[in-house]
């Protein structure tokens, strides 16, 4: 019998990371390197510049990764390693060095979904531990790059994923980057549009979502995907919010007053958003509010919505957005209100980290998924 120990690694988009857990739950050392600031100075993510730091910071990334965890590469049983979705340059550095490492050390591969790893963020905090009739769990993945839908249940051996919904356009994290980013916030913009939508009224502005309906011979980036799916689907589309907070923008004349907070964010680096509402006044705040209000209650309908057409008793909600103060305090008391259960990985769980891509990789190792030498970044990977 092995040590269950696995060496995770995590390179999908900025952040680089390096964590070893034991038995698929117990975290022994969770290491990530953000790169927040140098991507801040751009408003978002720069691919080229991405792959540059994950080169720079891998190394010491897994040698911090292993020292915190007191153990030596002889005490692994495997390594696992984010394959896909992501940035491709991103991902092939963490692949690059994990086949390396795996071939010198001769031990198993995994190569492990990213989404699967956010759902497995919350089941290995013992939400994966339920009894088989309250399987399947419906899983919320909710980050900057994703917003999906999954029924995840498991047999005696690994896990099954069934998508129920996406986003057709931009993810719900993307939208809220792009709309701080609009009222000269910083970025990533959640944190800064959580910490201000606490100083506004939720109900000053009302942002409409409607029906999903793709036109006949739309091309849409998952329309295959979307075509393929059977069965009732509960889909996101964010980019008509977006839209509708610039529309705002433009007829109540706010742009000067955005300059003018951009420029005070700027000569102020140092600034983190619980200290920002001193830069806007009641209109942007209750804007702030509203978006947030309306984007939570999207995520909210779909969810419980699916929910109770697939007769879900328990629902998991992971990823970036997931960290969201407001969003988990509404998921709380609408599960209450309903009989249901619902929970969040830990917030050092819910931004992209490698404790869960190693937790994720347990049952597949326990269960002989191992990867071989073609396994490739692949940055489109689907779940289900």
């Amino acid at each position: 019998m092995g040590t269950g120990l696995i060496l995770g690694i995590e390179s999908s988009c900025d952040e680089t990371a390096a964590s070893v857990v034991r038995d698929g739950q117990c975290v022994l050392s969770n290491i990530v390197a953000s790169q927040v600031e140098l991507h801040g100075n751009y408003g978002g993510v720069v691919p080229e510049l991405a792959s540059r730091e994950h080169l720079r910071n891998i190394l010491p990334v897994v040698r911090q990764a292993m020292q915190e965890a007191n153990v030596t590469y002889a005490d692994l049983d495997a390594i696992a390693v984010t394959e896909g979705p992501g940035l491709a340059g991103a991902l092939l550095v963490g692949i690059t060095f994990a086949k390396s490492l795996a071939f010198g050390l001769d031990k198993p591969l995994i190569g492990v979904n990213h989404l699967e790893g956010h759902i497995h963020a919350v089941v290995m905090q013992g939400e994966g531990n339920r009894e088989k009739e309250e399987l399947p769990l419906l899983a919320l993945v909710v980050s900057g790059g994703h917003t999906h839908l999954y029924l995840a249940s498991h047999d005696e051996q690994s896990w099954h994923y069934r998508n129920v919904g996406r986003t057709v356009d931009d993810a719900a994290g993307e939208a809220y980057d792009k709309v701080a980013k609009l009222l000269g916030l910083g970025y990533p913009g959640g944190p800064w549009m959580d910490a201000l939508a606490a100083h506004g009224n939720p109900r000053a502005v009302t942002f409409n979502f409607g029906q999903i309906t793709p036109r006949p011979g739309a091309v849409t980036p998952n329309k295959k995907a979307i075509a393929e799916r059977t069965g009732p689907v509960f889909d996101f589309s964010f980019s008509g919010i977006k839209t509708a907070v610039l529309r705002y923008v433009e007829t109540h004349a706010m742009k000067p007053s955005i300059g003018i907070r951009h420029a005070a964010l700027a000569a102020s680096p140092d600034l983190r958003p619980a200290g920002a509402a001193s830069l806007c006044d009641q209109q942007t705040l209750d804007l702030i509010a509203s978006f947030q209000y309306a984007v939570v209650g999207n995520l909210m309908r779909q969810s419980f919505a699916a929910a109770e057409a697939f007769g879900v008793r328990s629902i998991l909600v992971s990823g970036g957005v997931a960290a969201n103060r407001e969003l988990r305090q509404r998921f709380t008391a609408e599960a209450e209100k309903r009989g249901l259960t619902v929970a969040f990985p830990s917030l050092a769980l819910s931004t992209d980290n490698a404790a869960m891509i190693a937790a994720a990789a347990w049952p597949r190792f326990l269960s002989g998924q191992i990867s071989d030498d073609s396994l490739v970044a692949t940055p489109q990977l689907k779940l289900g």
